[in-house]
């Protein structure tokens, strides 16, 4: 058993996979911030449009 864990610690598996899930958690966490930056932008222009149409167009009761 022991030769075995030796083995897995020498070799370059172990520490090549734990690179690529912390590659892995970066580009997730990159891919969220975009997604969660661009949906305020999105609420944004959506709330802006909403204000000016209530502005202009009192009577529609929107």
């Amino acid at each position: 058993m022991l030769p075995k864990i030796l083995h897995f610690l020498r070799s370059e598996d172990g520490p090549t996979s734990v690179e690529y899930a912390i590659m892995l958690a970066m580009i997730l966490m990159a891919v969220i911030g975009a997604i969660t930056f661009i949906g305020m932008l999105t609420q944004d222009s959506y709330n802006y449009s909403k204000t000016e149409i209530e502005r202009t167009f009192p009577d529609l009761g929107v």
